[in-house]
């Protein structure tokens, strides 16, 4: 299976073989506080025919010092196996967040060994072309998990902080313009604004179409040409907390790229250490200073 497959896709598999064995489809939606949503309650009003429900904002590491931090191999076999997965299952994984969490859920799942693809377009293409929806919030037997080493790489501050003075990698931030240059603070209290230095920006936005599906080889490519990646040099993505960045990282492995690496703790993490340099955008209040 190709790591993205399409709603025409999983339509036609849904009709020809539904509930078999080896797919399990995974809804990833999660949302920030300000959107006031609640992901599990949309859950159980309607989904796709068959899914189930990840509960992606709480399948982390609530031992790490990193806000929200990525799953240890344990918990997301704990995870997986509450969820009725199997090893060797395949993955599709979708999502409903104007944050696109299912790529997010897709690193974490292939970070741990799962085969794992991204609907395009997620619930929202799947809704705007009347496909069939269900509710409820079914119950599945548990399994027994067991995760393995699997794809990606992930950054800590250590290795950020390192990466200023080495430049092994280029460090793209998917936030909106307005937070990584500054001009706009942070949602979240006592972090602060601005970026990591040397930085550069693509809000990760620009990687899709209107109608929520990722562009395509030309468009992508062209979006990080514009943002100033060189796109054959290695690259540490970035963000609010771990889970933009992770578009980036997604559309980069579209491309081809393996030589990808995502910064967990994201300006969740640096943005609240004093230690840290933070940089501001020229021509912001502070920039330089």
């Amino acid at each position: 299976m190709d790591m993205i497959v399409s709603t025409e896709w999983l339509a036609g598999h849904l009709a020809a073989a539904p509930g078999s064995a080896g797919f399990v489809i995974l809804d990833a939606s999660a949302h920030l506080p300000d959107a006031k949503r609640d992901a599990r309650a949309e859950f159980a009003a309607e989904h796709i025919p068959g899914a189930r429900f990840l509960d992606l904002a709480t399948l982390i590491d609530p031992d790490s010092a990193v806000p929200a931090a990525i799953p240890t191999a344990e918990q997301f076999a704990a995870r997986m196996g509450q969820l009725g997965v199997h090893p060797g299952d395949t993955l599709v994984i979708y999502d409903d967040s104007a944050v696109k969490t299912s790529a997010r859920a897709w690193f974490i799942a292939r970070l741990h060994g799962a085969r794992a693809a991204i609907l395009d377009g997620g619930l929202g293409k799947w809704r705007a072309e009347g496909r069939p929806l269900e509710s409820g919030d079914p119950a599945h037997v548990a399994t027994s998990y067991s995760a393995e080493a699997g794809e990606g790489l992930v950054r800590n501050k250590a290795e950020m902080l390192d990466n200023l003075t080495s430049k092994r990698e280029q460090v793209v931030d998917a936030r909106g313009a307005a937070r990584f240059s500054g001009a706009e603070g942070d949602f979240r209290p006592n972090v602060a604004s601005g970026h990591i230095p040397g930085s550069v920006n693509l809000p990760f936005g620009k990687l899709y179409n209107a109608d929520g599906t990722f562009k395509d080889e030309a468009g992508l490519r062209a979006a990080f040409a514009e943002a100033g990646v060189d796109i054959d040099a290695p690259v540490a993505t970035t963000c609010g907390g771990g889970v933009t960045a992770a578009v980036l990282l997604f559309a980069l492995a579209l491309l081809g790229k393996s030589d990808v690496s995502l910064y967990d703790g994201s300006w969740s993490e640096w943005g609240t250490d004093p230690a840290t340099p933070k940089e501001l955008s020229p021509g912001i209040d502070g920039a330089g200073a």
